[in-house]
């Protein structure tokens, strides 16, 4: 069955005449009987009542008129949709990134990119790195904001910034007046980490294993804003990059001197993988900030 067969039917359908039909559809009235005659084989029963030049719907064509409507207006509803993707100036750009990244980061590049393109829309997920690259993988996201990693074919990952990172301590805690702070000094304080596989405490286990330290753990959480929250409460300290946007007025943030602490945040696509001119245009407007 061909989709000009949808077509031919519909038109004649709706005319009840063959030649006024076949002249809308520029074809010869003989091809469009053709036409005609083989839909209704397929189909398996006729759909008009022919009576000598006049023809009308029958009861079956009737009912299967409204099928091949529904058809024909979700095919063009559909082609219009991926039109409208296909537009770099509306469009939609999905996104995964970093739970520490929604408060600071992420709303500033939105905004400032839609200040430029109001008309794009943006589907916006978070998680640790690895789930965020298995989503990368399935389709699910066309880019990834995350931090450092190891690049393996088919992911491509290119540094943006570094971030520093802090202790975060309660503000009555003993060090919360200090300019700086060794890992040496909070290394027999209770501790308040995010889950296991979040790139962030990868980084932060890293830092203490090459200063030969085993941290102290009493919560693990998968937010760092739940993580700060805990530290307010008195629970622990933590380390955190500065979370801009969050209430910081029961905590104190404190510079380690001693290794330097920072993490690289970069953004991940799959090479070799279409994606809308929308996507191409934040993606080179995030790459241009920085």
């Amino acid at each position: 069955m061909e989709w000009q067969q949808f077509e031919y039917f519909k038109t004649l359908a709706q005319l009840q005449h063959v030649t006024r039909a076949a002249e809308a559809l520029s074809i010869t009235q003989p091809a469009l009987s053709r036409s005609i005659t083989r839909f209704e084989e397929e189909i398996g029963v006729p759909l008009f009542e022919r009576q000598g030049r006049s023809i009308r719907l029958n009861k079956y064509g009737e009912l299967f008129l409204q099928r091949v409507e529904n058809i024909m207006r979700e095919f063009e509803e559909g082609k219009q949709e991926i039109q409208d993707l296909l537009d770099p100036n509306q469009g939609e750009v999905s996104i995964g990134f970093l739970h520490t990244l929604s408060t600071g980061r992420i709303p500033d590049l939105l905004s400032a990119f839609r200040r430029s393109y109001p008309k794009v829309n943006f589907r916006l997920g978070q998680g640790p790195s690895h789930q965020l690259i298995a989503k990368l993988l399935a389709g699910e996201f066309d880019l990834c904001l995350i931090a450092s990693m190891e690049s393996k074919a088919p992911i491509v990952w290119k540094p943006l910034w570094d971030e520093e990172l802090y202790v975060i301590v309660p503000k009555d805690h003993k060090y919360a007046h200090h300019e700086s702070i060794t890992l040496e000094q909070i290394a027999d304080e209770s501790f308040i980490h995010l889950k296991e596989g979040f790139s962030l405490r990868i980084t932060v286990e890293q830092l203490f294993h090459e200063a030969g330290l085993t941290p102290n753990i009493t919560f693990e959480g998968e937010e760092a804003d739940t993580a700060a929250a805990l530290v307010a409460a008195g629970l622990g300290i933590s380390i955190l990059p500065n979370l801009k946007g969050t209430d910081q007025s029961k905590i104190a943030k404190i510079p380690i001197q001693n290794p330097h602490c920072q993490r690289t945040i970069g953004i991940a696509w799959v090479e070799g993988r279409y994606v809308s001119p929308a996507t191409q245009k934040f993606q080179q407007f995030v790459m241009n900030q920085f």
